[in-house]
């Protein structure tokens, strides 16, 4: 059985992927999806957020046990999400079939003005303040590029908005959240796991420099969208369906 584990970033929670997890399991027919919370998060909004990367792997493997879904997996994974893919391929590398990391940075690779763009300094520290919708209007501004779909981009910011008040993130936990983004250094040496690595363009938020910059050190495939941003499955989820399923397909191929 093959099952893909799908992990979000910075404050966001499992519903922010919308129709992308039956897009992926669509395009390269896994059996099962398991789309998880980080604590601090979503449906675990009530519970206190880790403050290491390390943490947040350990979380994923108790509640993947827990739910009953045993290794190896194949992660997909946003952002921060994409930090805790490579830490918890670094752990336990083999819990792992293969990994998509899209639109991540990593220290000591990427330096800290392309890992967070500097004009966007002022508006994370923003997030710390104001109301739901202020916070999920100035995110969907910062991750996507379908601001100038009106009707769309409200649909999504409404949606967004319900989310954040039915599971809100508590001040502290963004700090923690962000605090162990901020913290964590990969590896000197390239994860031991099949790796594709996805880029928006049009990223506002970390520079896709980063990503190319760890195709090439990792000597790994890379793909790059070239109107998407960061939420790259919230802009073109169908793109990132298909660059996995035709990955996956020549990773078949160089094995037989």
């Amino acid at each position: 059985m093959t099952t893909w584990v799908l992990l979000r970033g910075l404050m966001r929670e499992a519903r922010h992927w919308g129709e992308f997890p039956l897009l992926l399991q669509d395009a390269v027919g896994a059996d099962e999806i398991v789309t998880l919370d980080f604590p601090g998060n979503g449906s675990l909004h009530a519970q206190t957020s880790a403050t290491t990367v390390a943490a947040m792997v350990s979380h994923c493997r108790d509640e993947l046990r827990r739910l009953g879904y045993p290794p190896p997996y194949q992660v997909l994974a946003l952002s921060l999400g994409a930090m805790v893919a490579v830490a918890w391929s670094e752990l336990y590398p083999d819990e792992l079939e293969s990994m998509v990391l899209i639109n991540t940075s990593l220290a000591p690779y990427n330096p800290f003005y392309h890992r967070l763009r500097p004009a966007n300094y002022f508006s994370v520290m923003r997030l710390l303040y104001g109301s739901a919708a202020q916070r999920e209007d100035l995110i969907l501004n910062l991750t996507s590029t379908i601001k100038n779909r009106s009707a769309q981009r409200q649909a999504i910011l409404d949606q967004w908005v319900d989310y954040a008040r039915e599971c809100p993130v508590t001040r502290t936990n963004m700090l923690r959240q962000l605090g162990a983004a901020m913290r964590y250094r990969a590896a000197p040496l390239p994860p031991t796991v099949p790796l594709l690595l996805l880029a928006g363009a049009r990223d506002q938020l970390v520079n896709a420099k980063c990503s190319l910059k760890l195709a090439q050190h990792w000597q790994c495939a890379m793909r790059v969208h070239p109107e998407a941003g960061h939420d790259l499955p919230l802009d073109d989820g169908a793109w990132v369906a298909r660059q996995v399923r035709d990955w996956l397909a020549q990773q078949s191929v160089s094995r037989a």
